[in-house]
């Protein structure tokens, strides 16, 4: 007789009551959005336009548009009556896990903030942990070198660990840092988390256990863009003064094309009135996203514009800071760093100039000098976080 193979262990996902509350309530905008995109269709096809030219205004009347409202009229009832059901729910004090985290950080990605503007609790508030904890809970002995991480989009703090291996952890162990990790909901503009970035740092550096020798931020993906804009905005900020260094990974200075692509999808759909509705869905994609088009560091960078149609690389120069040591790294999937297809592949996400700061126009370039860069080949742009020779270089320029 064949024995039984061995079960295969699942990967746990232990949710709370309110994450279940905040996933009620984001099935419901679901709901309520595609009955919206649903209804337009329905009102573009009994409008019959052409197949070219701009969408019908208005909405179906008549007894089609009274079954459309109480679609959406009922939706909205069954919500908070769910709403209420899980908010009679007791707290849940379990501790969280990293598949929980994992989960919450990637929906903050895609959808952050109308997670955060409806007041979802599954919107994550920005703070600084270490070990997924508050850090002044987790700090064991705090040094005067101290060392600041800002994950990358729809990622969290924790998944600064990649096979075994945290920059943070081994530069604490080998020079003497002690890394603090910023948890941030990456759906959120740009500026707007750096804005919330350089408050906490000015809380951290003030109320650390020890006088603060230097402060060193370390940034991966849209994380070197936060802290770009925390830079900026905070830089009459008392913290600035211990600000020694910046390193970023992997960080789309100037926009990732991905994001570039899901415009020209809108665009696409827009073209017909058909087809015009469906759009509304791919622009559902949060201000996080849409910030990465061209690398936006301010407000002026998206205020008083349509995010989702913005076509212009018109954002206001934002320099480096004076004084603060800057270095890059750069992944490029091809099997060498030079060469045109080693330029275009970059590291499946970001291509290399725009890693590198390097941009036509000279009050956009970075100009950082080239013993300050490293380019990594074939690598993509999560090896950044692990790559035996990427963490030998920010050891030799953090000595």
């Amino acid at each position: 007789m064949t024995p039984n193979p061995p079960a295969v262990p699942r990967a746990r996902l232990p949710l709370r009551a309110a994450d279940l509350r905040g996933l009620s309530r984001l099935g419901v905008d679901a709901v309520v959005g595609v009955t919206d995109v649903v209804e337009a269709m329905h009102h573009t096809i009994a409008s019959v336009p052409g197949i070219v030219g701009p969408a019908p205004a208005g909405r179906p009347s008549g007894i089609t548009g009274f079954v459309y409202r109480t679609v959406r009229a009922t939706t909205r009832t069954v919500g908070r009556g769910l709403d209420a059901l899980w908010a009679a729910v007791p707290f849940d004090t379990t501790a969280s896990t990293p598949e929980r985290e994992a989960f919450v950080a990637a929906l903050n990605g895609v959808w952050g903030d109308h997670l955060a503007d409806t007041g979802n609790p599954l919107a994550i508030t920005v703070s600084l942990r270490v070990g997924g904890r508050p850090y002044r809970e987790a700090l064991a002995t705090p040094t005067g070198r101290l060392l600041v991480l800002v994950h990358g989009l729809a990622m969290n703090d924790l998944q600064w660990t990649r096979r075994g291996h945290d920059h943070g952890q081994a530069l604490a162990r080998d020079l003497g840092f002690s890394p603090v990790y910023l948890h941030y909901n990456s759906g959120r503009h740009v500026s707007q988390n750096g804005r919330a970035f350089a408050e906490l740092l000015d809380e951290l550096v003030a109320g650390w256990p020890v006088p603060v020798e230097e402060l060193v931020i370390l940034g991966h993906s849209l994380g070197g863009l936060v802290a770009r804009s925390a830079c900026h905005l905070g830089a009459a900020r008392p913290w600035m003064k211990a600000l020694s260094r910046l390193v970023f990974l992997g960080t789309p200075h100037h926009g990732a094309p991905l994001e570039r692509g899901g415009r020209l999808v809108d665009a696409a759909l827009g073209l017909s009135p058909y087809a015009a509705p469906l759009a509304r869905l791919g622009k559902a994609r949060s201000a996080g996203i849409t910030d990465l088009r061209f690398g936006n560091l301010q407000d002026a960078d998206w205020q008083h514009r349509d995010r989702h149609s913005q076509t212009r690389d018109d954002r206001a120069p934002t320099p480096l800071p004076a004084g603060v040591a800057t270095y890059l790294v750069a992944a490029t999937k091809a099997g060498r760093p030079i060469g045109l297809h080693g330029a275009t592949a970059g590291d499946g996400l970001v291509p290399l100039a725009s890693a590198l700061g390097e941009h036509r126009s000279p009050a956009l370039a970075l100009k950082v000098p080239a013993s300050h860069r490293l380019v990594v080949a074939s690598a993509n742009h999560w090896d950044l976080l692990d790559r035996p020779e990427v963490y030998r270089k920010l050891r030799s320029w953090l000595r």
